[in-house]
């Protein structure tokens, strides 16, 4: 069962390569190895698919719901215009090619870590970018820097909605609240070594001032006719909100006499926060319609949010086979961890060092980026880095972190450009895709190459 286990990843790596989907591989795996441990039983083989995706849907929902929650709060702050007057100080401050680049950066990395990137991509480049453009940024310009801090540097770490760590430590069985330390500090070395780059390579573009050619312009932001009162009110109470939910957290882990709020009880807060936010927004708007309005902007969130996950759940429950935590309630009692068992043999075979190890994984991470997702290969190279680094000793918290930050820096939407992370970017400031990605290519590799450097060190 370990040489099915062992193909079917084969498999899964070579059509990432091909940019294929993987769901279909991973289902079938799911069922070939149910059918052999069951004793040959058509029915074991379907009820380890079913148990598989829902063990994985229960280790991703609370993410899955704190996301479609933020996404239906903004959804409501953009129907009265609060969205763009939240942000609409930023754009006092884009007075020359350089600010703009760096204020549309700043911008995009703090909604993006709130709200998700790609509503943040919406939101940040139709109202920054024809600022921007004004003050003479080119669009690429402007657009490389909304993509490599949104999809690269905020979405890699995902400290706030911790989406990606909770994938890392369910597949790796590592610490959450680890993981997301990790996963910030590999996130944030590789954005600012990739932002170094990019400011060192284009320096010319940025600085140069930019004369638009006739008739050319970036999509611009629907302004609402008539905002009502309460629209500037919760411009100012959203951030403050969300500001002060991060100090208590940050106060929590840094304080030792004040309760830690971590992981789920983090993810909780925020949520919590976000619905009732999105409850007294709906009804300073509209008191007559606010009932049916507050559903109407769920449904939204939990769509968006559904669209992300639906392929990367079965993924995971594939690789949850791996671990021989959760594998015993997908397959039954006594199940093995299939991926640890075969990274167990494998350190006998491969020499394996911190050095070879990073390096590897964040190869592998790359690679199951290589399908636009970045999120689908999260599980796989978090699986890896627990068989592999596990029985040598090392940090799989690291290890799982490193992959991460990989899978989704190439996947996110930095250096693929049929990820939609690249295309809605690219859409938004009115370039080519393929251009944004052939520009990001050196700048992500070298940030890559660095955080792997120090994954070898910390390990």
């Amino acid at each position: 069962m370990h040489y099915i286990y062992l193909a079917v990843i084969v498999v899964v790596i070579a059509l990432m390569i091909m940019k294929h989907d993987v769901v279909v591989p991973c289902i079938v795996g799911l069922f070939v190895l149910g059918f052999c441990y069951s004793g040959f039983s058509l029915i074991g083989g379907a009820q380890a698919v079913f148990n598989g995706m829902m063990a994985a849907g229960g280790d991703l929902f609370d993410i899955m719901l704190i996301i479609a929650l933020m996404v239906a709060m903004l959804k409501a702050m953009e129907a009265i215009g609060a969205d763009r007057m939240m942000i609409a100080p930023a754009t006092k401050l884009i007075k020359s090619p350089t600010m703009a680049f760096f204020v549309i950066a700043v911008v995009m990395y703090i909604c993006a870590s709130f709200f998700w990137p790609t509503p943040a991509t919406a939101l940040v480049g139709t109202i920054l970018i024809p600022i921007a453009m004004k003050a003479g940024l080119a669009p690429m310009m402007a657009c490389i820097a909304m993509n490599i801090a949104g999809h690269g540097m905020a979405l890699s770490g995902d400290l706030v909605l911790q989406g990606a760590p909770a994938l890392s430590a369910g597949a790796s069985n590592a610490d959450l609240p680890t993981v997301v330390a990790n996963g910030g500090i590999l996130a944030t070395i590789t954005g600012v070594v990739v932002i170094v780059i990019t400011v060192v390579m284009y320096r010319k573009e940025i600085t140069t001032r930019y004369v638009p050619a006739e008739g050319e312009q970036a999509q611009q932001a629907a302004e609402v006719a008539n905002p009502p009162k309460c629209a500037k009110a919760f411009a100012v109470i959203v951030p403050i909100v969300f500001f002060i939910i991060v100090l208590r957290i940050i106060a929590g882990a840094a304080i030792p006499s004040m309760s830690k709020i971590f992981g789920g009880d983090a993810t909780a807060l925020l949520g919590g926060a976000a619905s009732m936010l999105l409850i007294l927004i709906c009804l300073f708007t509209d008191r007559k319609t606010f009932l049916e309005k507050i559903g109407d902007y769920l449904r939204t969130g939990m769509l968006f949010s559904i669209k992300i996950f639906a392929v990367v759940i079965p993924i995971a429950a594939f690789f949850f086979l791996g671990n021989p935590e959760t594998a015993p309630g997908i397959l039954g009692e006594g199940a093995p961890g299939f991926l640890f068992d075969l990274g167990n043999a494998m350190q006998n075979v491969l020499p394996l060092n911190p050095i070879t190890l990073s390096i590897g994984i964040a190869i592998i991470g790359g690679i199951t980026g290589l399908d636009g997702s970045g999120f689908s290969g999260v599980p796989l190279v978090a699986g890896l880095a627990a068989a592999l680094g596990g029985p040598l000793g090392y940090d799989v918290a690291m290890l799982a972190a490193l992959g991460q930050v990989s899978a989704i820096w190439v996947g996110g939407g930095c250096l693929s450009a049929w990820a939609f992370g690249a295309v809605a970017s690219a859409g938004v400031a009115g370039v080519s895709p393929a251009e944004l990605v052939r520009k990001n290519f050196i700048p992500v590799i070298t940030g890559l190459a660095v955080a792997s450097i120090v994954t070898a060190f910390m390990l």
